[in-house]
C-alpha cells in the first residue's frame, strides 16, 4: 500500500493527527495560508470581474516546495484544513498548487473534533473542496482589501501617514464612538429610594423597598418628595397585605458558541477575545495529557450553532447519571435552538469527551488553558442537567397608601448550578435575601427607614464582552472575526482599553467622524450586516460572488470620488499661534496628532519641540510634574501620554530619552524586594501591575493595587476590582481575609 499525504494548517494539529493515522500516512502543515493578495498593491483587477492576483506569501515558498515534493511520493492527498471559510480557502490554494504538477487524486476531509474516530471517519469519507465556501472567503477578502486600500491612502493624505480603515472594524469603531457621545451628552437625573428595615414575629430581620404610591409605580424625584413620604409613614403601622409563594425553575444555558465563550472568558478571567481564541485553538488542535498522549480536547471553536451530536449527548447523560445521579438527569436529552442567522455548520463548543474531566487533564495544561477548558466542560455538562429549583416569595406590605415589597429566594434543588455557577456572571436575580415566615394581616416592627439619593447613570462603555454581544446582535462580523475586529482597533490606537472598558481615542473619534460622514452608505451598521448575510448566501450557493462585489463597489466608488473632494483635510489645518519655541525661537503652530491637538515647532524636523494644549486649542497645558528624578541625567521626570497610557519621561527630551512607568506608591509585596508597584502594559496592550525592579523581581498582578493597609489582616495593600455593572469594590488580596467594601 502506498503512502497517503495529509496536509493541515498547523504543526500542533499535524502532530495530533499523525498519532491517529499510523505509518502509512505522512502529515505536514502549511502553517496557515500559503497565498494571499500582495501587500504592496491592490492586487484586484476591478475591470475584470474583481479577479484577484494571489501571490505566494513571503517565507511560504519553501513550505510549498516541501508539500510538492512530498506529494510526488504519495498516492493520495488529503487536505484537512479547519472546517470554515479560511480553511477551505487554504485547501483550495494548496490544491491549485499541487494540481499544476500532480494528477493524483486530491480530497478534502472535514472533522469537527480532532479525535481518533473523527479523523479516521473523515479519511474514509472524503469530499470535494466546497467552491461556494471558497468564493465566500474570497469575496470577504476582496471587500476588505477594496475598503482598506482605497480609503487608507485618503486618510494618509487628509490626516496622517500610516493610518488605515477597515470595512468591519470601522463599523465597530463607530459603535464605540457613538456610545462615547451618548455618555458625554448624558445628563444625570436625581431620584430617591426608600428602604424599610423590618422585624416580624420570627427572625430574620429583612428589607422592603417602596414599590408603589397610591397604586402607581413609586417615582421620587427629590428630597422634598422623599420627606413628604416619610411624614406619611411616621408612626403608621406596616402591615403584610399579600404573601405570594411559588416555585421557580431556572433552565441551564446552552453550550458555548464562539461569541458566548469570548464573553464569559472576558467576564470571568479577563481574557481578551484574541487570547480566548488562541487558547481554544490549542485545545482544539491537541495538547499533551500525560499517558493519553496528545489529544484534541474540544470541538471546533469558531461556530454559531448550539447543535450537539447524538454521541456527545449520550456520553454527557451517562456521565451525569454516573456521577450526579438520576435526580440531575432530565428524562430526555436537552436540545437548544440556534439563532436564525446561525450557519449551523459545526457543533457547539464542547469537550471531545466528558470523561476527560478537568480534574483529569488540568494538571497537564497551562493555567489559562486549564481554566478555559474547565469553563467549556462545565457549561456543556451543565447544559444537559435538570433546572435549578427555587422557592420564590414576594411580600407586599402596606403603610397608608404606600406599598413596600420584599423578595426572597431559597434554592431547593441546585440542578445544573452544581457545575456551572452563574453567579460569576454577576447576575442579581438569585441574590434576594431570606425572608421570615409571614402571614397576611401581620403587623411588622419598623427598625429603621432609609431614604437614599441616587442619580441616573450614563450608558456604560463597552467591555470586550458587551461589544461582542452588540456586534453579534446587530449581525456585524462572524465567529471568526470578533477577536480581530477588537484587536485591530486597539493596534491602530483608535481605541484604548482601560479598566476593561473600551474608550475611543481622540484619533479614533476623528477617524470615525470622517469615515461615517464620507462613507455613510458603505460603512454603516445595516449595510455591513447585509453584506454578512450576502457572504452567507454566497457560501450556500444562492448568490454569485462577483455580483455581490459589484453591488458593493458601485456606491462605494461614488463615495470615494466625493470624499476625495469633500473630506475634511485635517493635515492642512495648521493653526498659527503667537507662541515661540523655547528651544530654537521659531514660531509654533497647532497640529493634530494621535492624542489630539498639540503645539509643534515649525522648525521640525530640526527641532522636535512640542507642547500640550487643551482640546479646544485655547490654552497651553503645562506637563504634569512628578517627584521622580531621571536616573540618567538627574532632570525632573514629567507625565506624558503614549500609545499605552501615561508614563514618566525625562523633561530634558530629546537630549535624554529616559522613560519609566508611573509608580503606585505601594511597596512591592514580595519579601526582601525594595521595588515599587508600577502600572505596565502587556504586548496586547492590557494594563497590569508589576514591580519596578523587573526583571530582578517577577511580581505581577492584573488587579489594580490601592495604597491602603488592610484594616483586618494588615496586608500592606488592597486591590480594586471592577464588577460587570461598573461599580468597583476594594478588597484584600489575602485569600484568607474576607475584607471588602
Amino acid at each position: 500500500m502506498g503512502k497517503s499525504f495529509v496536509i493541515v494548517e498547523s504543526p500542533a494539529k499535524a502532530n495530533t493527527i499523525k498519532k491517529y493515522l499510523g505509518k502509512n500516512f505522512i502529515v505536514k502543515a502549511s502553517v496557515g495560508h500559503v497565498k494571499d493578495l500582495p501587500k504592496a498593491k491592490l492586487g484586484i483587477d476591478i475591470e475584470n470581474n474583481f479577479a484577484p492576483d494571489y501571490i505566494t506569501i513571503k517565507g511560504k515558498g519553501k513550505i510549498l516546495k516541501e508539500l510538492r515534493d512530498t506529494a510526488k511520493k504519495s498516492d493520495r492527498i488529503y487536505l484537512a484544513q479547519d472546517p470554515d471559510r479560511e480553511g477551505e480557502a487554504i485547501a483550495w490554494h494548496i490544491a491549485n498548487e499541487l494540481e499544476k504538477q500532480e494528477k493524483k487524486p486530491i480530497y478534502r476531509v472535514l472533522f469537527n473534533e480532532i479525535t481518533k474516530n473523527a479523523v479516521k471517519e473523515a479519511i474514509e469519507n472524503p469530499i470535494k473542496i466546497d467552491v461556494h465556501r471558497v468564493n465566500a472567503q474570497q469575496a470577504r477578502r476582496i471587500l476588505d482589501r477594496l475598503v482598506g486600500y482605497k480609503i487608507s491612502p485618503m486618510l494618509w493624505k487628509k490626516v496622517r501617514y500610516g493610518l488605515s480603515a477597515g470595512r468591519v472594524q470601522s463599523v465597530a469603531l463607530y459603535l464605540i464612538c457613538e456610545r462615547e457621545k451618548a455618555i458625554d451628552a448624558f445628563k444625570p437625573e436625581e431620584y430617591w429610594s426608600i428602604t424599610a428595615n423590618l422585624d416580624a414575629k420570627e427572625p430574620p430581620p429583612f428589607e422592603a423597598k417602596l414599590f408603589k404610591i397610591a397604586g402607581k409605580k413609586a417615582e421620587i424625584k427629590n428630597k422634598e418628595e422623599s420627606d413628604s413620604i416619610l411624614k406619611q409613614i411616621d408612626g403608621s403601622p406596616f402591615v403584610v397585605s399579600q404573601v405570594e409563594k411559588k416555585e421557580r425553575k431556572k433552565n441551564p444555558y446552552p453550550p458555548f458558541i464562539t461569541s458566548t465563550l469570548q464573553q464569559d472568558a472576558s467576564r470571568r478571567f479577563r481574557f481578551s477575545a484574541k487570547r480566548t481564541m488562541a487558547i481554544a485553538q490549542k485545545l482544539y488542535e491537541g495538547m499533551n495529557i500525560g499517558e493519553g498522549g496528545t489529544a484534541g480536547l474540544i470541538t471546533y471553536m469558531r461556530t454559531d450553532s448550539t447543535r450537539i451530536s447524538e454521541v456527545a449527548l449520550d456520553e454527557a447523560r451517562a456521565y451525569i447519571k454516573e456521577v450526579y445521579g438520576e435526580a440531575y438527569l432530565p428524562p430526555q436529552a436537552r436540545r437548544f435552538k440556534s439563532k436564525k442567522s446561525a450557519q449551523d455548520g459545526h457543533e457547539a463548543i464542547r469537550p471531545t469527551s466528558v470523561f476527560n474531566t478537568p480534574a483529569k487533564v488540568s494538571q497537564y495544561l497551562e493555567k489559562d488553558a486549564a481554566a478555559l477548558y474547565q469553563l467549556i466542560w462545565n457549561r456543556f455538562v451543565a447544559s444537559q442537567m435538570e433546572p435549578a429549583v427555587f422557592d420564590v416569595t414576594a411580600v407586599d406590605i402596606t403603610v397608608n397608601n404606600l406599598l413596600f415589597r420584599a423578595n426572597g429566594m431559597i434554592m431547593r434543588f441546585p440542578g445544573f448550578t452544581a457545575i456551572y455557577n452563574e453567579e460569576a456572571d454577576d447576575t442579581s436575580e438569585d441574590k434576594e435575601g431570606l425572608l421570615p415566615e409571614l402571614a397576611e394581616g401581620e403587623k411588622l416592627t419598623l427598625k429603621e427607614i432609609i431614604p437614599q439619593q441616587h442619580f441616573t447613570k450614563p450608558p456604560p462603555r463597552y467591555t470586550e464582552a458587551t461589544l461582542i454581544k452588540e456586534l453579534e446582535d446587530k449581525g456585524i462580523g462572524r465567529p471568526s472575526t470578533y477577536a480581530t475586529i477588537i484587536s485591530t482597533n486597539v493596534e491602530r490606537t483608535y481605541v484604548a482599553i482601560e479598566e476593561r472598558r473600551i474608550h475611543p481615542t481622540k484619533l479614533g473619534t476623528l477617524i470615525s467622524n470622517l469615515l461615517t460622514k464620507s462613507f455613510s452608505r458603505v460603512l454603516n451598521v445595516e449595510f455591513t450586516a447585509k453584506m454578512e448575510e450576502e457572504l452567507d448566501q454566497i457560501e450556500q450557493g444562492n448568490k454569485d460572488w462577483v455580483v455581490a462585489l459589484k453591488d458593493f463597489y458601485t456606491p462605494f466608488e461614488k463615495d470615494l470620488k466625493k470624499a476625495e473632494v469633500e473630506m475634511e483635510d485635517v493635515k492642512a489645518k495648521v493653526e498659527e499661534t503667537s507662541e515661540v519655541c523655547e528651544k530654537c525661537g521659531s514660531p509654533m503652530v497647532i497640529k493634530w496628532g494621535r492624542f489630539g491637538k498639540f503645539l509643534a515647532c515649525t522648525n521640525y524636523p530640526e527641532c522636535k519641540s512640542t507642547k500640550h494644549i487643551s482640546e479646544e486649542g485655547d490654552k497651553i497645558e503645562e506637563p504634569e510634574k512628578s517627584d521622580k528624578k531621571c536616573d540618567k541625567c538627574g532632570s525632573d521626570m514629567i507625565v506624558k501620554r503614549g500609545r499605552y497610557g501615561k508614563f514618566l519621561a525625562c523633561s530634558n527630551y530629546p537630549e535624554c530619552k529616559s522613560t519609566m512607568a508611573i509608580g503606585s506608591g505601594i511597596k512591592c509585596p514580595l519579601d526582601g524586594c525594595e521595588g515599587e508597584v508600577v502600572e505596565k502594559r502587556s504586548k496586547r496592550g492590557k494594563v497590569f501591575y508589576g514591580c519596578s525592579k523587573y526583571p530582578e523581581c517577577k511580581f505581577a498582578s492584573w488587579t489594580k493595587p490601592v495604597a491602603e493597609k488592610c484594616p483586618e489582616c494588615g496586608n500592606p495593600f488592597l486591590i480594586e476590582k471592577q464588577s460587570r455593572g461598573g461599580e468597583p469594590s476594594i478588597e484584600c488580596p489575602n485569600k484568607e481575609c474576607d475584607y471588602k467594601r
